[in-house]
């Protein structure tokens, strides 16, 4: 990192509820709500978003620990702000409270832990990794069921 992240640092994000957002089995009955996994994504944004000024150039982030409770519904139409504060900095690890409100209330809270890691060693790593699992395939697949 160039510079020092300090506790405090806050990262956010902020959406408008869509159709896209919404629960997948909204009928008659059901309302369209939000659905879980995007106020994570939100939220996981916000966090990287407090510690991407930090970062040198061929640094990034990645998630390496995620708790969340979604404690409300959130309508579609309405703002959901996302916000992610720094708790704790040890070395490359990143730890945050997580907390997401639409206009009317809290509607999520949590923690989460990045890690910050150098792009190309991550990407040269990744790429044996497929390169491993494609062979794995492949000599799967040449075997009878």
């Amino acid at each position: 990192m160039i510079k020092p992240l300090r506790i405090g640092t806050l990262g956010e994000q902020r959406f408008t509820v869509e159709a896209r957002h919404a629960v997948d089995f909204a009928d008659d009955r059901m309302p369209a709500i939000l659905c879980t996994p995007w106020p994570i994504l939100f939220l996981e944004h916000a966090a990287r978003a407090a510690v991407m000024p930090c970062l040198e150039p061929g640094e990034s982030t990645v998630g390496t620990e995620l708790e969340i409770q979604h404690l409300a519904a959130t309508p579609v139409g309405q703002v959901v702000v996302c916000e992610a504060r720094v708790v704790r900095v040890e070395g490359v690890e990143v730890s945050f409270q997580l907390e997401a409100r639409d206009p009317s209330e809290r509607i999520a809270n949590g923690y989460h832990k990045l890690r910050v890691i150098g792009v190309d060693r991550f990407a040269a790593r990744i790429r044996r990794k497929a390169q491993a699992g494609s062979r794995a395939h492949d000599r799967d697949a040449g075997q009878a069921p």
